[in-house]
């Protein structure tokens, strides 16, 4: 996930904390107890001119957003970063989802992407605030 006018969509270095847990309650089970459904009308602003940029909205959304209930697997669990969160400024860039790959070395817009097994992995042992560490 990266903001559609902003940056080059590298992942930023740094320690980011993981603040949430997203999944598809019609194609997997919770994989812990703080994980929240993604619903039909789910959206995440990525438009640096929304005052809810950076945040989950919901449909309809007059602004640029990321559809998370999506055809394809690659948002059926999502880990959310504290990445320009809660407290989004422009020009840093939305944020940091860590989702599952399209397929081996296939890039993302900034996000972090790991096979669905290893990231059903993580997700089961996480807790929240843990770190993601990007060299």
């Amino acid at each position: 996930m990266h903001d559609k006018r902003e940056g080059d969509g590298a992942t930023p270095s740094g320690i980011h904390h993981i603040v949430g847990m997203l999944f598809r309650a019609d194609r997997m089970a919770r994989p812990t107890d703080w994980a929240t459904p993604i619903g039909p009308g789910d959206l995440w602003s990525d438009d640096v001119d929304d005052p809810a940029y950076n945040t989950l909205v919901q449909a309809p959304h007059g602004f640029s957003h990321e559809h998370l209930r999506r055809g394809d697997p690659l948002y059926d669990l999502v880990l959310l970063t504290d990445w320009n969160w809660p407290d989004a400024r422009p020009g840093r860039g939305s944020a940091i989802f860590i989702h599952q790959w399209r397929r081996p070395g296939f890039p993302t817009q900034g996000c972090v992407a790991l096979r669905r097994d290893h990231l059903n992995w993580i997700a089961r042992r996480l807790r929240f605030r843990d770190r993601l560490v990007v060299l």
